[in-house]
């Protein structure tokens, strides 16, 4: 179904769920690293590998963390909470139970604000409620072997890697969305960039979606009016970009809209989001509430942080995100629309670091939103996954600012950076494409360009100065854009006027 028409008939609901994995230097309950990309099943120990007599203990630096990501989510911080067993079986979770909190999370009754525009461009604010956000260890990874796809269907075996087994979460779980109608989808992007770039700004998570340390879990629901009961949910599982949330929400809106409008009902599911073609497909049921034998972890006392150091890490919060864009908008002198496409683009971070580097906000911006969005956009990849680096952007402008290439020049130069070559300087080098100002090199290719254009020249000396532009475009094209415009126009001048 379209989507205009199943949001036309349907009002869509929210539900998010996200994980963060913590940058601490060891895992929630024991000393094991928590580095990425290791060795498979080389940073694991008896407690991470749940054998028989090993006994878990809490990461101070995790709870700190926990507390900082619940205060600046404006959440309350319980008193006392503790953790409890989640039983479950699956391959990757060592122990069959996972170490969480169930009714006694550390943080709870929390809001955060993000700001989306509507179709005219207006920014509107939407409230998220913040239910609980709660510490628990990740799982291992499975490896399906021998498919065509990297699932378990159709693998011919799979493999177990328990690195990431105990390394330490925190889940951030939204109340019910309600009220965003069409822009439910971008108000779900929105709120978890902000999430990332609040983490980002806390230290407490290196948020690299594509490497799992930030996923969503989006569930969505559809009803036939805003005031009617909630509808039947369904859960996409770990969808691990920005523009994957946004699109995944957007998909299963219009599937949901497609059966509920053919008479059918919604299955209460989880569903995996895959990326090629843009689909969700069904995980399993969830018909009933699952239940996971709950109980409080008899290996673990309880937490109950102070409340002297609960202020104290307060006062260690960063400037919070609708504080910071004030803040960026006076300073850098952007319009409203100008920031909003900064904020819409994701691009916040790669601008604010760019300038940081030393170029102005206007080039930055240009960079960032022009070419590199396109590049990002054909890729099908964020903004940060490109391989370049804000410095780069701005060593790229500089050496535009300064003549040593033009901005044509600087595309090609661009290219040579995200293909691997290279900073902008040795791109520049090894390419040749320094912009020539040698008057001797100018002054032939000018000469030239008069003798094959005796029309344009005598229009230059009847006083026609502005029949100049083509003379100079012709000396650009026979010098392959690499001629300094400005001197070739005074080149022109001088022996014509």
């Amino acid at each position: 179904m379209d989507y205009d028409d199943a949001v036309g008939r349907f009002d869509p609901a929210l539900g998010l769920e996200v994980h963060v994995e913590l940058n601490t230097a060891s895992k929630m309950f024991c000393g094991c690293s928590t580095a990425f990309g290791a060795e498979p099943n080389t940073q694991v120990c008896p407690t991470c590998l749940g054998l028989p007599g090993s006994l878990p203990v809490v990461n101070e630096t995790a709870v700190e963390s926990a507390i900082r990501i619940g205060l600046a989510l404006n959440c309350s911080i319980a008193r006392w909470c503790r953790f409890a067993r989640k039983n479950y079986f699956y391959p990757d979770q060592p122990k069959n139970y996972q170490i969480s909190q169930y009714d006694e999370p550390i943080a709870y009754d929390g809001w955060a604000e993000v700001e989306v525009p509507d179709d005219e461009g207006v920014l509107r604010t939407y409230r998220i409620e913040i239910e609980r956000a709660h510490m628990e260890e990740d799982t291992g990874k499975s490896l399906h072997v021998g498919g065509a796809t990297g699932r378990i269907h159709g693998a011919d075996h799979s493999l177990l890697d328990y690195n990431r087994s105990g390394v330490p979460l925190i889940e951030i779980v939204t109340r019910p969305i309600e009220g965003a109608g069409k822009y439910a989808p971008a108000v779900a992007r929105a709120y978890v960039a902000m999430l990332r770039d609040l983490l980002r700004g806390l230290g407490v998570s290196d948020v690299r979606m594509e490497q799992g340390s930030l996923r969503c879990d989006a569930n969505v629901s559809l009803r036939a009016t805003p005031d009617a009961p909630l509808g039947t949910r369904t859960e996409t599982k770990n969808v691990n970009s920005l523009r994957s949330v946004e699109r995944a929400i957007r998909y299963e809106i219009t599937r949901q809209a497609a059966v509920l409008s053919d008479g059918g009902r919604v299955k209460q599911e989880t569903r995996h989001w895959q990326e090629g073609p843009g689909t969700t497909s069904s995980g399993r049921s969830k018909e009933q509430a699952e239940e996971y034998r709950y109980f409080p972890d008899p290996d673990l006392v309880p937490v109950a942080p102070a409340p002297e150091w609960v202020e104290s890490l307060r006062a260690t919060l960063p400037e919070p995100p609708a504080k910071r864009l004030r803040r960026i908008s006076a300073e850098w002198g952007f319009s409203e629309a100008e920031l909003r496409d900064v904020v819409a683009s994701g691009a916040l971070d790669q601008v604010e670091a760019t300038v940081a580097a030393g170029t102005t906000p206007q080039a930055a911006r240009k960079w960032w939103l022009g070419e590199l969005t396109r590049r990002a956009n054909a890729d099908g990849v964020e903004l940060e996954q490109l391989p370049v680096t804000p410095a780069q952007v701005a060593e790229l402008q500089g050496l535009v600012d300064a003549g040593t290439i033009n901005d044509k020049l600087a595309r090609e130069v661009l290219e040579g950076v995200l293909a691997g070559e290279g900073s902008p300087a040795a791109v520049v080098e090894q390419r040749g494409l320094a912009v020539v100002s040698d008057d001797g090199a100018l002054g032939a290719a000018v000469d030239e360009a008069i003798a094959a254009n005796p029309g344009v020249a005598d229009k230059i000396r009847a006083g026609k100065v502005q029949a100049a532009g083509a003379l100079i475009g012709a000396v650009m094209k026979s010098m392959g854009g690499k001629a300094d415009a400005a001197r070739v126009r005074e080149l022109v001048l001088e022996r014509l006027t």
